[in-house]
């Protein structure tokens, strides 16, 4: 077992130099006036991408569940904005923004809510099950929580190999009652483990709010104090303030392999799923309203970046406009690519048996009678 190699952090809430101007943390400042717009950009087709896949599913063009990412744009764009070569992301089922945000291309984020070939996950996974191991993305689980465990695993293996990385562990304020989640904590906390347990608290869990889900005294990250995790608390809408705040957690795991637990306060618009009927029952439209109107992070970026002279309102409907041809063309690319074949249902289950080893055809890969 890997051991701590520096000095234990204590477990209290860090903060910024200035914590009212995340805008002049130095992560932020390095930004180039390109890379503000891209972000933008990002955010952009991920909304537009979202918007164009709850289109097709009203017109059955895809099945299975569909959980919308939209309004929380920014908790994505700008965590993932900050991975480097050795930093990994494992998230759970409303998986579609994170996907993006990495660097996913829609062609393949759409065809597979098609159920497509084409797919990510060559239409076998659906919207839950996005995957790309080669941009270190490590798939939207259905199980809540189940992927607590599997981010502390990717963080073993990094301390284990001695690479200077971390996982970003994405999970919905609904799963933090979850025992697996805390067995997580646990073990991160006691084998000093470089995972950020990102809490993306959009205020519903399922259809019941936090205060009737949780117990807790002034935040769901404070409970890390249990476990002698560093924890703070973030304001999604934010994007300078999502970098600040996420580059501090991330350079802890990088030079100390130390966990973190960030609850990002953020909101979807619409409902658990797009199954989900009484999403305009358990909240007040003008709760929803106000949201949309006062707190979207687009709106909020877009009206910063103006402001600081780097983007023009035209540049801004451009981008815009852009997003949503790209998502039309991958909805267009999804309805004419074909449907996986029927001889394949049985590939993609067991490596050894995709690869005709010893073990494959014998069955006897854990045993040696």
């Amino acid at each position: 077992m890997p051991t701590a190699s520096v000095k234990e952090v204590e477990s209290k809430p860090d903060s910024l130099p200035d914590p009212t101007d995340c805008a002049a943390a130095a992560i932020n400042r390095s930004l180039s006036a390109d890379q503000k717009i891209e972000l933008l950009r990002t955010m952009f087709r991920i909304r537009r991408f979202e918007q164009i896949s709850l289109k097709n599913y009203q017109a059955s063009k895809i099945g299975g569940f569909l959980h919308l990412y939209i309004g929380q744009e920014s908790v994505a764009v700008g965590t993932c904005s900050l991975m480097g070569e050795h930093d990994h992301v494992i998230t759970a089922y409303r998986d579609h923004g994170h996907a993006i945000a990495v660097g996913m291309s829609m062609n393949e984020c759409m065809a597979e809510l098609y159920g497509k070939a084409t797919g990510c996950s060559k239409g076998k996974g659906g919207s839950m099950h996005f995957f790309a191991p080669d941009k270190n993305f490590w798939g939207g689980h259905g199980i809540v929580a189940g992927q607590t465990p599997l981010g502390l695993g990717l963080a073993y293996a990094l301390k284990y190999k001695g690479l200077k990385g971390c996982c970003l562990c994405y999970l919905g304020d609904g799963a933090v009652n979850q025992g697996v989640y805390h067995e997580s904590l646990n073990l991160a906390g006691l084998w000093s483990l470089p995972v950020i347990y990102v809490i993306e608290n959009n205020k519903y869990s399922m259809g019941t709010s936090l205060e009737r889900s949780s117990a807790f005294r002034n935040c769901l990250a404070e409970r890390a104090d249990g476990y002698n995790i560093t924890w703070d608390v973030v304001n999604g809408e934010d994007l300078y303030e999502v970098r600040a705040k996420t580059w501090i957690a991330m350079e802890r795991a990088h030079k100390t392999c130390r966990p973190t637990v960030l609850e990002i306060d953020t909101y979807r618009y619409y409902g658990h799923s797009v199954a989900d009927a009484n999403s305009k029952k358990y909240r007040a439209e003008e709760e929803i309203e106000a949201y949309r109107t006062h707190h979207d992070p687009l709106r909020l970026w877009r009206k910063t970046l103006v402001a600081e002279g780097v983007l023009t309102e035209e540049t801004a409907e451009q981008i815009d406009h852009e997003a949503t041809h790209e998502a039309n063309d991958a909805a267009k690319f999804a309805d004419e690519s074909p449907l996986p074949a029927e001889s394949d249902i049985t590939r993609d289950v067991y490596w050894e048996v995709d690869n005709d080893t010893e073990s494959g055809r014998t069955g006897r890969h854990f045993f040696n009678d």
